[in-house]
């Protein structure tokens, strides 16, 4: 058993956050002493390691409390998913090296700008944030399945999977001069539909519903504006059109 002490300073956190912890009910001691003193074991180690997972992804101590209490709660694959959601950081955090790096170049006169590696890094975060906000509207089995895909593709298949995200919206816009009825724009649907299938499978009626709640939601409508003021309606015009062709 460990006291409150010795874990401190096994996991670099202070005595009073340990004291917190247990006062919210996340973390409490396996004995408390005569003395008062509190005392935990290996397991307590254990799930001060989620914890700490968690709150290193930004996750409110009240939403740790539920997910961890859960009764089906499963640690192995929680690791897992830690794992994967830290993959996805490190995948961001170099892409964002390589903007810094391809600005410097540009501000130094080396290179021309590269317009689109200049907002690459943040374009690729925000659409994945979208897709997975989108999914989770449907059926929680979807997304669980969709995180299952996801952890088995390697870091080099999900930058891949990325680019080619970016690659759909932008031939979106490039086919905007001739139409949402056009061949073009028809072709961008059917990639964008295949492109889904990195994460999920949607139906027609899910399809529209994803291209009404790129224009509905404010938080998308921002996200499409970025590329182009009228991307999403242009999409939803093109997506309407797909379906009705197929229904």
């Amino acid at each position: 058993m460990l006291t409150i002490k010795q874990i401190s300073q096994l996991a670099h956190v202070t005595p009073r956050t340990l004291r917190y912890y247990d006062q919210i009910g996340l973390l409490p001691p396996e004995d408390i002493g005569e003395n008062g003193y509190r005392y935990y074991s290996d397991v307590s180690l254990l799930k001060l390691q989620q914890i700490l997972f968690y709150r290193e992804l930004d996750m409110p101590l009240e939403q740790i409390k539920e997910i961890m209490g859960r009764e089906n709660y499963d640690l192995q694959e929680a690791l897992e998913d830690h794992k994967d959601q830290l993959g996805k950081r490190i995948i961001r955090l170099q892409k964002l090296i390589t903007t810094v790096d391809q600005t410097l170049k540009y501000l130094k006169g080396e290179e021309e700008m590269n317009k689109k590696v200049l907002f690459d890094a943040f374009n690729e975060e925000e659409q994945e944030k979208m897709e997975k906000e989108a999914m989770q509207m449907y059926d929680p089995e979807t997304v669980k399945e969709s995180n299952r895909k996801w952890k088995d593709y390697s870091m080099a298949e999900k930058q891949k999977i990325g680019e080619e995200g970016n690659a759909v919206y932008q031939g979106f816009v490039d086919a905007m001069s001739k139409g949402p009825g056009s061949q073009e724009a028809q072709a961008c649907v059917q990639r964008w539909r295949d492109h889904m299938n990195y994460f999920w499978t949607p139906n027609l009626d899910q399809l529209i519903g994803l291209a009404d709640l790129y224009n509905d939601d404010p938080r998308y409508k921002k996200i499409f504006d970025k590329v182009h003021p009228d991307l999403a309606q242009f999409v939803r015009e093109a997506v309407i059109i797909y379906v009705n062709k197929l229904a």
